[in-house]
């Protein structure tokens, strides 16, 4: 792994930043699906050599020192449960993850949402679950100060305070574009097979 200069090589043509590693928690679920678990490969053989992981699944790839050489780890399991929070922090993202990416008021997706106020902060109205949406520019800067029903506009659903495992599933509806195939066995392992 490390040369008596502390130097790491590759035998790759590509860079080596091109090989994350995907985490599991040591029941074999990924740590999240959205962002997805997943840490560079220098953290990854730094963790099998301290032996924190096991490593499921490997790269072609390796690195080697002077006197070492170690498949990169495409799929770890930490060997150590992590308890998932049950506290869901109150976050652009989160909130974002929870209305699907998707403005609140029209149901379109778009990447330039924002937050909007259910109840107007002008009138009272608190940042919280319970009175934020995602809105699109557009419905946004309609609905300005007013409520919604003032200007024509309906909530999809009424704003709640999701559970981790309400955004864990939600986070699932939106897979990564670049999977490697070392990774498919271990993501939404809990889903129904295909006969």
């Amino acid at each position: 792994m490390l040369d008596s200069l502390g130097e790491i090589s590759t035998d790759c043509s590509n860079k080596a930043h091109n090989w994350p590693a995907l985490i599991l928690n040591a029941d074999y679920r990924p740590l999240s699906y959205f962002p997805l678990s997943l840490w560079s490969w220098q953290d990854a053989i730094k963790a099998v050599y301290l032996d924190r992981v096991d490593v499921v699944a490997e790269y072609k790839e390796v690195v080697r020192s002077a006197s070492l050489i170690l498949p990169i780890p495409s799929v770890i399991v930490l060997k150590s449960f992590i308890k998932p929070s049950r506290r869901v922090p109150f976050s652009r993202f989160n909130l974002f993850l929870r209305d699907e990416f998707k403005c609140q008021y029209c149901g379109k997706e778009s990447n330039n949402l924002t937050f909007d106020h259910v109840i107007p902060k002008c009138k009272g109205g608190k940042t919280k679950w319970e009175n934020v949406v995602a809105a699109c520019n557009i419905c946004n800067l309609k609905k300005a100060a007013n409520s919604a029903g003032q200007v024509g506009l309906k909530l999809a659903a009424l704003p709640s305070k999701p559970s981790p495992e309400i955004l864990l599933n939600k986070g699932k509806k939106f897979p990564p574009r670049n999977l490697h195939a070392t990774w498919r066995d271990f993501l939404y392992w809990d889903v129904e097979c295909e006969e």
